[in-house]
């Protein structure tokens, strides 16, 4: 059987392209999928300007499964994230962190003529994630990469009894604020200006703090030291050092965004205060189911803004993004369309 679908392509000159994708057959453990919806993530604007079809917080309905395939029939809601495909046999494998696993399929390197910016995906079935009744498609594709990449590092770092401190309210930090909040920790939230008090505050954090233009952040007067401090925001032009003084000994730093700029710490006091700096992905199969129905359970959803799954509608929201203009994720939809593909 022939499988056909349309693509959103980047390209050199950062335009979208409008493609096809095109499939001869189905391997036994894959499933083809109807997209419906697709997040855009930070890493979307990076491979912007390369051939290749973008997008990896994809959300749709199984229209066929291979004959090996024993979990998703035909008509489940489903979604997939950043990683497509692992070995599982490595170490990062056989422990559940399937996405370290050094050879694994990952957006950007593999599966290059498919992505969730389209109409059609076939993807692994171990790779595909049932979507919690609960939760509508249009808010459980952010949780797909931007949901699974803070909750993930909570799961392994944070114990309910913390006071974590998130950098940014921003695509990650609207999220980070919700699902730390709900697991018990008690909440505060960092942003350059007093705009996002207000949003903050109602997503969960108790405390709320604006640093722009504040010289040593002492002077904030945080009510006590925090156990760990989540940046959600780019860790390359924060000032580490003024962080570092809001912080208990062996407090536990993890940044979350991606930045091809390096990010410089304080070296003598990371080392006598036993700061650890966490670098963290969404590490597993099992996180990502655990993400969507903790999300679910405690009804944690990301704040979005839509578009149209065109050409025109992939530029609108890659250009807000970029500018910083969304609030907080943006959803591409075929529902926004008149005629569905």
């Amino acid at each position: 059987m022939d499988y056909e679908g349309i693509t959103f392509r980047g390209s050199r000159n950062g335009q979208i392209h409008k493609e096809r994708f095109f499939r001869q057959n189905l391997k036994s453990d894959e499933v083809v999928i109807q997209i419906t919806h697709s997040g855009i993530c930070g890493t979307d604007l990076h491979f912007m300007h390369a051939d290749i079809v973008l997008g990896h917080e994809g959300v749709g309905v199984v229209r066929e499964v291979g004959e090996s395939c024993k979990t998703l029939r035909v008509g489940d809601r489903v979604g997939w994230g950043y990683t497509y495909w692992s070995c599982g046999r490595c170490s990062a494998c056989l422990t559940g962190h399937e996405s370290y696993c050094p050879i694994a399929g990952k957006y950007g390197a593999h599966h290059l003529d498919q992505g969730s910016f389209g109409s059609l995906a076939i993807k692994p079935e171990q790779w595909v994630f049932r979507i919690p009744d609960g939760i509508e498609s249009k808010y459980a594709a952010p949780l797909l990469c931007g949901g699974a990449t803070v909750f993930s590092p909570m799961v392994e770092f944070l114990k309910p009894t913390d006071r974590v401190g998130i950098v940014g309210v921003g695509g990650l930090g609207h999220l980070a604020i919700q699902f730390a909040a709900k697991m018990g920790c008690d909440v505060v939230a960092f942003s350059s200006t007093e705009v996002k008090r207000e949003d903050a505050i109602s997503l969960g954090a108790r405390e709320f703090y604006a640093t722009n233009n504040v010289a040593d952040y002492t002077t904030l007067n945080v009510a006590k030291p925090l156990d760990s401090l989540i940046i959600a925001t780019g860790a390359e032009h924060l000032d580490f050092s003024n962080y570092y003084k809001l912080l208990k000994p062996v407090a536990t730093v993890i940044p979350l965004t991606i930045s091809f700029e390096p990010m410089v710490v304080p070296t003598i006091p990371t080392i006598t205060n036993g700061i650890k700096i966490a670098g963290t992905t969404p590490s597993g199969i099992l996180i990502m189911i655990q993400t969507l129905e903790f999300a679910e359970r405690n009804n944690i959803r990301p704040i979005i803004q839509e578009f149209p799954m065109t050409e025109d509608g992939i530029m609108d929201a890659m250009a807000r993004l970029k500018n910083g203009d969304i609030r907080y994720r943006a959803v591409l939809s075929w529902q926004l369309l008149e005629e569905l593909p």
